[in-house]
């Protein structure tokens, strides 16, 4: 933490405060409420992203970009003119450092946000007497003024070096002698990298005094087409890293690229998931794995305001599953923002103080299966009326509960080969095949699904879907976890990393998908050699 001297040495931060207490002192219509609480939060954004398609560069942005956020609430810490929706004002900002500027922009959107908040607030009031309870918790919490200074984010990338990396990456299923014999197949061959900063300057009237930041770098490589039948495939993936020298290297990419174009070619030749649905044992890997933690756990334990007039304590599934088993006994889950890296990697997720200014903690989320805790911002909910440092903002957004860095431990501690050895165990004793699967698409889809027998061969198959993928699959119908954990990391809407090991399911239905097949391109593309 870095003190005062240090953020009055900022000319952007000095213009903010003294604006924030000029309308703090005058803000108030005749006969009106003053506001007890305001903020004000200014972005720089600066992006670049390229593109390459098919061997040449089709793409290249460079943005920058600064828009001030300004909230204010009306009323007080147990209600006020806030709602679900976050009211506030947005406005853009200078590009430089002129300050006159930058205060006429914040006075504009002051007033505003002002204004919409004596709306909001009257509405609101008007709607809480058509309710007979009170609501479960309060609409704001305090917090304790905290100042950090942190060294301001630079956009850092090779653009020529990474745009030679697209390009080539893009025309591999042209050049790589690996996979020209089925270059005619491939319908579509894409590669990009982007680059994130954000540098986040926020003075409130608490007086809270931020200047922090952070950046996120993504590479990634997509290559598609069609099975004989007219089903259509992808193969895509790629890299994420907190700086562009943390993505991976050009020979990485260059294997990740080649063996992508390999799978896409065995999964055009691969057969159809069996016609009968299926219900049994799936290995889940830690990739996997972790798109599931992602999408059935991790958004049901970010605490969200209930709707007003309801006494649920929560959006969501588990908004009555505290203290009560939401996965099995043996898993332990743990936000904790702190861990800046794991097994080798920098973590995006990480960060000491929130975008509400409250000071990170680990966060025990569940405890040997059971839910003893959510994860909060400053907008409490029943039984838990203060933040735990969970209060992240997207750019331009209001600020709401999202996870850091989910760290999922199993008490088991099996190996990659046990957790397999389980499977193929299972198959044996219900004498029959069983299911694994490597990697998942949107909406939990398998990508690459593997049938195993019994006597441990697996076959690549194509074509399925997941059902009874759920919450209640989480909570009983886990046999096993371990393995190698899966770091999982994502940049939008805010940074988050989830650590998740392999995860063994009792019984998950696994069924042919209904999609109706796309039909043949008519006459073959241009031959490879036309395209050298």
């Amino acid at each position: 933490m870095v003190g005062a001297q240090s953020a009055a040495a900022d000319p952007l931060l000095k213009a903010m405060r003294e604006e924030l207490e000029r309308e703090q002192k005058l803000l108030v219509l005749p006969g009106m409420q003053r506001p007890y609480f305001m903020e004000y939060r200014l972005e720089d954004l600066r992006r670049y992203e390229a593109v390459a398609n098919y061997g040449a560069l089709t793409s290249e942005t460079d943005n920058h970009q600064r828009i001030v956020r300004v909230e204010v609430r009306i009323g007080d810490y147990v209600t006020d003119s806030s709602s679900a929706r976050g009211e506030g004002s947005l406005q853009l900002a200078p590009d430089d450092n002129d300050t006159a500027a930058l205060k006429f922009a914040l006075w504009t959107a002051t007033d505003e946000a002002y204004k919409n908040a004596l709306k909001a607030y009257s509405a609101k009031k008007a709607a809480l007497k058509s309710f007979e309870g009170p609501p479960t918790a309060n609409d704001f919490t305090p917090a304790k003024p905290v100042t950090l200074i942190e060294p301001l984010q630079a956009l850092a990338i090779d653009k020529e070096d990474w745009k030679s990396r697209l390009i080539e990456a893009s025309g591999l299923f042209l050049t790589a002698p690996e996979v020209k014999a089925f270059a005619d197949d491939v319908q579509y061959s894409s590669a990009s990298v982007s680059g994130f900063v954000v540098n986040r300057y926020t003075v409130n009237t608490e007086g809270t005094v931020l200047r922090h930041g952070y950046s996120g770098y993504s590479n990634s490589i997509s290559v598609g087409g069609q099975a004989a039948d007219g089903m259509e495939l992808s193969r895509s993936n790629g890299s994420t890293a907190v700086t562009a020298a943390g993505l991976e290297s050009a020979a990485a990419l260059r294997k990740r690229t080649i063996a992508n174009l390999v799978s896409l070619n065995e999964l055009r030749h691969a057969p159809v998931v069996e016609a009968e649905d299926y219900h049994g044992p799936v290995l889940f890997s830690g990739d996997a794995a972790a798109d599931v933690i992602n999408r059935l756990f991790v958004p049901n334990v970010e605490a969200d305001r209930p709707d007003m007039g309801t006494t649920a304590r929560t959006q969501g599934a588990y908004q009555s599953s505290l203290h009560t088993p939401v996965l099995p006994v043996f898993l332990t889950v743990v936000d904790d923002p702190s861990l800046h890296t794991f097994d080798g990697q920098t973590l995006v997720g990480s960060y000491a103080v929130d975008d509400e200014g409250v000071k990170v903690e680990p966060v025990t989320i569940v405890e040997h299966g059971k839910l003893v805790d959510f994860l909060l911002g400053r907008e409490p909910v029943k039984d838990f009326p203060e933040s735990n440092g969970h209060g992240r903002a997207a750019p331009a957004q209001a600020a709401h509960s999202k996870a850091g860095v989910i760290v999922v431990t199993s008490s088991q501690g099996l190996t990659s080969a046990e957790m397999r050895a389980k499977l193929v165990a299972l198959a044996k004793q219900q004498g029959r095949d069983v299911y694994e699967v490597e990697t998942l698409g949107g909406e939990l889809t398998p990508r690459l699904l593997y049938r195993v027998s019994p006597d441990g061969t697996k076959q690549l198959v194509r074509g399925a879907v997941f059902d009874e993928l759920d919450q209640r699959s989480l909570r009983s119908g886990l046999l096993a976890a371990g393995g190698k954990p899966w770091v999982a990391q994502t940049i939008s809407p805010v940074p988050q990393t989830t650590i998740a090991p392999e995860l063994l399911f009792a019984d998950i239905a696994v069924k042919r998908a209904t999609e109706q097949q796309q039909k043949l391109p008519y006459y073959p593309p241009p031959s490879a050699g036309s395209r050298e």
